[in-house]
């Protein structure tokens, strides 16, 4: 028997659906979720992994050289082969046995539209095809199943088995190839073969073969209703991934140096911090903020100026930061209007004129845009509302931008820090427990892990102990300290 852990890993992802069960005529992998196409997603997280070595798409026909043009905006060094899908699932699996030519290696099968799948799940299946010929990922069912039978006028129960036993089946599957082979040469002599999934055909016309579970992720949802497409998009909000880290200090070098980078807010917190990473790596950086330059971001002359003044002593700006941002804490109705006027035209006017007066710049270095959120943003609080809303809008408005500037080659992205010790912090609400904040540096270098990467669309968790971890799961809700603060702060 040859030795699993030997072998490569091929990733295939099963792309031949049609959009027909939520009423479009676009496949559904092609539809737009979080800025981005569905496909875009799945393939993104499968690139980033070293645990894949070679990729090979089956798309619906006709549709092939769209997806062409997703592989090459990618620009991914990794193999990716693009080829025309069957007319079902198990005659696109054929045709992807038939791509490889009769190499033996580990196979992983994946919808492509499930494009929440994470890093976690695949290096686990990876892993387990070391030690078995055919693996499956599945979650425990949350919810009772009952087995029914036709009875006058509809339907009655005739089993509940037992929901302790039972799994919902997602992907990948995996499989030493030769045994994938081996089960469709049996099962293309059988007449009254069918089948939804190859776990089910390994099954079949090889039952000698276990197939081991890895444990799958609720958020690996399929995109198959309507809802889906809404949920799924939610879930991308709600909790996107951690950045890809750079592996050496010359690799970050490499993305920076001899580059020119803008920082709103840059005087101190986050912005000060990432300004002189971006600095130590080689990088021009320009600092723009309230109290150093006299800068106000919701002010267009100001925004214009500033970006002006790099662009003619540089000729270049590849990367504009925006950190600028006003935390002012109060009930609606209590709080004077000039405060709504000044959340609303600085945490949320603001970035919109940055963005307007940034593509020009960026458009001619397919350089990068990075905005800054909080984990309020997800749920609307007593006294937050103001500041809650305005974080919301940034999310949204980096999504919208990723995709309006996707043709332009420039990235947008956002990150969520939770709790960090800044100056702005503490003014607002004094001394902490030193380990109960995140360092402003640490958001710093997930900010710069961010700007140089190929991601856009992205809203990126900065979490503490996390920096290199997988996605984060989008149900676990860090909540703010709801102290409320001795007056509004400024950053």
């Amino acid at each position: 028997m040859i030795d699993g852990d030997r072998l490569t890993t091929v990733a295939v992802i099963l792309a031949g659906g049609t959009g027909e069960r939520i009423g479009l005529k676009l496949p559904k992998q092609l539809i737009k979720v979080a800025g981005k196409p569905v496909l875009r997603h799945t393939l993104e997280t499968f690139v980033a992994t070293d645990r894949i070595a070679e990729i090979i798409i089956l798309m619906t026909p006709n549709f092939v050289e769209d997806v062409e043009k997703i592989v090459a905006d990618l620009g991914s060094d990794k193999p990716i082969t693009v080829l025309a899908g069957g007319s079902t699932r198990s005659e696109t699996t054929m045709k992807a046995i038939a791509a490889l030519d009769g190499r033996e290696c580990n196979i992983l099968l994946h919808d492509a539209v499930r494009p929440l799948v994470d890093q976690r799940i695949i290096g686990d299946c990876v892993t387990a095809l070391g030690r078995h010929e055919a693996i499956d990922v599945a979650i425990p069912s949350a919810d009772t199943i009952i087995v029914t039978e036709p009875a006058e006028g509809g339907e009655i129960i005739s089993d509940i088995p037992d929901r302790a036993k039972l799994r919902r089946g997602q992907t990948p599957q995996g499989f030493r190839l030769s045994v994938l082979r081996r089960a469709y040469e049996l099962a293309m002599q059988d007449p009254d073969f069918k089948a939804t999934d190859d776990c089910g055909v390994v099954r079949r016309y090889l039952p000698e073969v276990p197939i081991y579970v890895v444990h799958g992720s609720e958020q690996n949802m399929k995109i198959t209703h309507p809802v889906d497409i809404y949920l799924a998009d939610r879930l991308f909000q709600l909790g996107s991934h951690l950045a890809p880290v750079q592996p050496t200090r010359e690799a970050y070098e490499a993305g920076i140096a001899g580059r020119t980078a803008v920082v709103l807010g840059g005087s101190y917190g986050i912005g000060g911090e990432t300004a002189d990473l971006l600095e130590s790596y080689g990088a021009k950086v320009y600092r723009f903020s309230r109290s150093l330059t006299g800068t106000h971001l919701e002010n267009p002359a100001h925004v214009k100026a500033a970006l002006a003044q790099a662009y003619a002593e540089t000729g270049r700006i590849d990367f504009i930061v925006n950190t600028a941002g006003v935390l002012h804490i109060g009930k609606i109705d209590e709080v004077d209007e000039s405060i709504i006027d000044e959340t609303v035209r600085v945490n949320y006017l603001g970035p919109v004129v940055l963005a307007r007066e940034s593509l020009r710049y960026l458009r001619e270095t397919q350089g990068s845009l990075l905005f800054y959120t909080s984990s309020s943003y997800t749920r609307g609080r007593a006294d937050y509302s103001l500041y809650s809303s305005t974080k919301a809008a940034i999310v949204n408005l980096t999504q919208a931008l990723a995709d309006e500037w996707s043709d332009h080659g420039v990235r947008v992205n956002c990150i969520n820090p939770e709790r960090t010790r800044t100056p702005m912090r503490t003014k607002a609400f004094g001394d902490e427990p030193e380990n109960s904040l995140l360092d402003a540096g640490t958001v710093a270098l997930t900010s710069v892990d961010v700007l140089i990467s190929s991601w856009t669309g992205h809203i990126i968790d900065v979490r503490q102990g996390e920096r290199s971890a997988g996605p984060v799961d989008p149900y676990t809700f860090l909540a703010e300290d709801m102290e409320t603060p001795s007056e509004g702060s400024r950053w």
